[in-house]
């Protein structure tokens, strides 16, 4: 009775691995976005940093109002714009959110909103884009910007739209753009991760 307990058990293992293996493979090859004009899910999407903290640990914070759209076209002009809403940021700690928000920091009174807009698209040989430089607009600032992309899948959703997801890295100065508050205490170098829904209009 063990005997077949353990044969069976190793035949539902064997089953859900090809299974994975078969999903995996599916993922990967599966076909890249439709061209056309793209709005960002704002449920969907999240801007999310990271910066050391005296050499202690590295800081994570998140923006929660963002919105874009994006015109995806490999054979010809395609254009990415990201507004985030300075305000929103949040660090999971109320007076720190504040502090982030004053003069000190993104003085988000005087510039409520951070944006980027892309000026170059590169597409791998599958049509997909993998990298997308622009300029991002902060702090009352302008400095350029390359995104790293990775792309994920592009297929209807079960609410009827076709929808596409992007991964997005990329690591900038906070001194380039003004913010030299405790320079040599928190970290200058900041990594950014944009992880991000797109719905086919």
């Amino acid at each position: 009775m063990t005997t077949q307990k353990t044969k069976l058990t190793t035949l539902v293992f064997s089953i859900s691995l090809f299974t994975a293996s078969l999903l995996l493979s599916s993922t990967a090859q599966a076909d890249p976005a439709k061209p056309g004009h793209y709005k960002i899910d704002p449920a969907h999407t999240a801007v999310l940093f990271s910066i050391n903290h005296l050499g202690y640990s590295d800081l994570n914070g998140r923006f929660d109002e963002v919105e874009g759209e994006f015109d995806l076209n490999p054979k010809g002009k395609s254009k990415l714009v990201i507004r985030i809403k300075t305000a929103s940021i949040d660090t999971n700690h109320k007076k720190r959110n504040e502090h982030l928000r004053s003069p000190d920091f993104f003085n988000a009174r005087q510039y409520p909103l951070i944006t980027f807009t892309s000026t170059k698209v590169k597409y791998n040989a599958k049509n997909e884009p993998i990298s997308i430089s622009g300029n991002l607009s902060m702090h009352g600032k302008v400095r350029p910007l390359t995104l790293t992309i990775q792309a994920n899948r592009a297929a209807n959703d079960p609410w009827g739209n076709y929808r596409s997801g992007y991964a997005a890295t990329a690591s900038l100065k906070r001194s380039d753009f003004g913010m030299n508050y405790m320079q040599g205490g928190i970290g200058d170098e900041v990594k950014l991760k944009i992880s991000m829904e797109a719905i086919l209009q």
